[in-house]
């Protein structure tokens, strides 16, 4: 049958609970064979080098042993039972006997060889692999035998030019014999070590128990090797750097080799080599979900959905710059410099040379800088004692970015979109690298933006161009049935759609909500009332995260303060969506140095429910000046208020107790002076006539105020016991109204010709549209050069949280396709 061979390291095997764990995912194997490699117990290796630094140090290590013999008796004990750790701890007596020779040795000479290193260091592994078969074989679950076998009798190393290699014709006859072929059941088998030629100890580095999966997935031919972890696959980010990363499914070898070497938490490149040489899948699955299938790491994997794999970085690096005139156009130049560094046993991580060949810029970890200056400077000594080369630079400080994905090779704009999110972010490139695979781009910027870059790149290629970071301000009336709306249907929209709206942060004048992912609109009231104190600049800070592409700041309130910042975050790129007039409608020059920078801006500044709520009023005016339409008069009821009391107020009725009981069914505002005063009505004939091109100051306009001069201070209850004063005189209109057949509306009228408008109470024809309206509907009539004839009318309900929330999730909506549309 074939073999699989399963890998577990030392946070898998880290206690009693973790091997019974491990014991159970290995039980629940399908049929066939299987090999496992183990690493050592989690913190056994280090603590056995720890042994070694204390012998060379001349320091007692008896407690450090003692605190090794009280850890691992503890485990085995608990796991098998104290008659079957019988033998398991006598060998492990014996090893501490082996141990405490070695370190009596290295105590006289004080001083420690590689040899004892790795003498020692491998106990580790022949603990894991004899305690784990001896708890396989008590369980008795899985047909076949349990075989425990010492790695150190199958494999030889040698030293190599990348690394420890194996001595594969040896290997392979040395397991046929510890494996033979006649074997069926479980081989638990030591990682991490091997002997040499010479029958010495020896291990395969940092890492090497999953070399040693690979080399036994190998030698075995198996059908698949698994490496058992404490996280659930590859990541497409770090996750402790970038919040939104995910497990990439399926990956290939070369994505893989990339990744790893550019910082992600991937298996080693080389201890793929041997599944890779023969063809053997890898996967990466978590110990902790055993039922999660985790990455496959293959040579033909199905496509993604991303043209990119994974997004990650190394920190820690300095860029060198090697420059001058005279290195163009000579052979050799590379080869000198790349030479010396060879021979000093140099890592260089990136190069980057422009086609004049003028300069070559590389990088190398950050600690060897200085040593890396001294010997470019010594190679070309000469050079830049005739001036031929000018400096050698060193920028200290850096990292490299790196998008990995087999699916970039061949189309255009992946380089394009890399870079201008990195330029979006305010990020500076200094050097750039790419191979002509087109597996890999990679950049030097500066470290401390690396975390800044990681979650930028990440939104860009793995996130919808339709997730949007939302922050509400204003959670009232309207504020709180907006964020009902979208609790409503943010499910659909995502489903449906690809809409993801992230709620992440809820602010009013006192408090603010924050969440590192998304608000639970379902059950955001309770938690707002605990919330912590409002800090403004903060849920803005918050509100713009560097992981997520699009930030959009919604403003409920009718606050003058909160809409002199509309001019900060959109300068910042953030989206601007309100109902709050106070910006359109203030002075002309802030207006005007407003309306310039939402122009010049990358972000959107959308308002549409200023005027009539949820009516599509500002959209027309807009498209009717965009088309070259000539604007003649806009005019309407733009008050549902307004055109409650005026629908109902016939004179037959004392105006007073139409407004008191106007007021107890909701449909004025708490003090009604507001609505009664015509400044509302006024602040949105301002914002169309200036929509339409017309500069008109609020003071510009004739506006009647119905509230009586006396009565314009005092409390909402003195007014209103002090109404009753203007009755007579509102009966008069209404009895001079119907005298003639008319009806009395409150409306606003703008003459572009005359550059002037009027917000007052006027009388109409029974007839005309502004007399034929529902109780609280606005109108907006507009006549223009092609609408002269027959005017063009937007009518419909225009007050109410309702359909004023239902505009400003329009505009919401309207945003992401505009984000949709420029992310294509």
């Amino acid at each position: 049958m074939t073999w699989t061979v399963h890998k577990f390291g030392g946070s898998s095997l880290a206690d009693a609970a973790c091997f019974r764990r491990v014991a159970g995912i290995v039980r629940d194997q399908p049929d066939g064979d299987l090999a496992i490699v183990v690493s050592a117990i989690g913190g056994m290796t280090d603590a056995l080098l720890d042994l070694i630094a204390a012998a060379a140090s001349d320091r007692d290590a008896g407690q450090q042993i003692a605190a090794l013999r009280e850890r691992y008796t503890g485990i085995t004990t608990e796991l098998v039972g104290a008659e079957r750790a019988q033998p398991l701890l006598a060998q492990f007596e014996q090893d501490v006997t082996d141990i405490e020779s070695v370190l009596k040795a290295l105590a006289l000479v004080r001083t420690a060889s590689n040899r004892s290193r790795d003498m020692v260091s491998g106990f580790g592994e022949l603990w894991s692999a004899r305690l784990l078969a001896t708890l396989l074989a008590g369980d008795g679950q899985r047909d076949g035998g349990v075989l425990c076998v010492d790695a150190r009798d199958v494999l030889v190393v040698e030293p190599g030019e990348m690394g420890v290699a194996v001595v594969w014709d040896l290997a392979e006859a040395r397991c046929r014999e510890a494996i033979p072929s006649s074997f069926s059941g479980v081989a638990v088998i030591t990682g991490f070590i091997a002997r040499d030629r010479d029958g010495l100890q020896s291990n395969l580095g940092r890492n090497g128990s999953d070399y040693s999966a690979s080399i036994f997935g190998a030698l075995l031919g198996a059908g698949a090797v698994h490496i058992w972890t404490d996280v659930e696959g590859v990541m497409s980010g770090d996750p402790r750097r970038v919040p939104e990363s995910t497990v990439i499914e399926e990956i290939s070898y070369n994505e893989a080799m990339e990744l790893a070497y550019f910082g992600a938490k991937v298996i080693h490149p080389q201890t793929m080599a041997p599944a890779v040489r023969h063809n053997i899948p890898i996967r990466i699955r978590s110990t902790f979900r055993p039922d999660y299938a985790g990455t496959l790491i293959s040579a033909a994997p199905r496509a993604g959905k991303t043209l990119i794999k994974g997004i990650t970085g190394i920190d820690g690096v300095a860029l060198i710059n090697l420059e001058g005139a005279g290195m163009i156009g000579v052979p050799g130049t590379a080869d000198r410099l790349f030479g010396a560094l060879r021979e000093a046993s140099i890592s260089v991580r990136l190069i980057s040379q422009g086609s004049s060949e003028h300069s070559i810029c590389f990088a190398v970890a950050e600690d060897c800088a200085d040593d890396v200056k001294r010997l470019v400077e010594r190679a070309f000594a000469n050079e830049l004692a005739q001036g031929q080369v000018q400096n050698v630079d060193v920028t200290k400080g850096c990292g490299i970015i790196a998008v990995v994905g087999d699916g970039m090779a061949g189309l255009p704009g992946t380089a394009g979109r890399f870079f201008k999110t990195l330029g979006n972010a305010g990020i500076n490139v200094r050097a750039i690298a790419q191979g002509a695979s087109e597996r890999n781009i990679s950049a030097v910027i500066t470290a401390k933006d690396m975390t800044r870059a990681l979650r930028a790149v990440h939104g860009s290629f793995y996130l919808s161009a339709k997730t949007v970071s939302i922050g509400l301000l204003g959670p009232g009336s309207v504020g709180s049935v907006l964020l009902d709306q979208m609790a409503a249907a943010t499910e659909r929209l995502r489903d449906d759609f690809s809409l993801d709206l992230r709620v992440r942060a809820i602010g009013s004048s006192q408090r603010m909500l924050l969440h590192e992912r998304r608000i639970d609109l379902a059950d955001w009231r309770e938690p707002f009332e605990r919330a912590e104190t409002i800090d403004q600049s903060r849920l803005v800070d918050h509100i713009q995260a560097d992981h997520l592409p699009h930030a959009v700041l919604i403003d409920c309130t009718a606050s003058e303060d909160v809409a002199q910042r509309y001019a900060e975050w959109l300068a910042r790129g953030i989206h601007v969506i309100t109902p709050n007039k106070r910006a359109h409608s203030g002075p002309l020059a802030d207006y005007r140095a407003l309306r310039d920078l939402s122009r010049n801006s990358s972000a959107h500044f959308l308002y549409e429910a200023t005027v009539g709520a949820g009516l599509p009023v500002i959209q027309t005016l807009k498209d009717l000046v965009e088309t070259g339409d000539q604007i003649v008069s806009i005019s309407g009821i733009f008050s549902g208020t307004l055109a409650y009391l005026f629908n109902i107020f016939d004179g037959t009725r004392p105006f007073s107790d139409i407004v008191r009981d106007a007021r107890e069914r909701g449909y004025t505002e708490p003090d009604p002076r507001d609505d009664l005063s015509g400044m509302d009505v006024a602040r949105k004939a301002v914002i169309l006539a200036r929509e339409a091109g017309l500069d008109l100051e609020l003071a510009d306009l004739h506006v009647e105020n119905l509230v009586p001069d006396s009565l314009t201070e005092g409390s909402v209850d003195t007014f209103l016991e002090k109404l009753s004063d203007v009755d007579q005189a509102m009966a008069e209109r209404a009895a001079a109204a119907a005298a003639d057949d008319k009806v009395l509306r409150y409306v606003a009228n703008i003459d572009f010709t005359a550059g002037t408008a009027r917000v007052e109470l006027a009388t109409f024809e029974r007839d005309h549209p502004f007399a034929n309206i529902s109780l609280t509907d606005n109108i907006v009539q507009f006549e223009t050069r092609r609408y002269c004839d027959n005017p063009l009318i937007v009518r419909g309900p225009g007050a109410g949280p309702d359909v004023t929330a239902a505009g400003i999730f329009a505009d919401l909506l309207r945003l992401c396709s505009m984000l949709s549309g420029s992310h294509d």
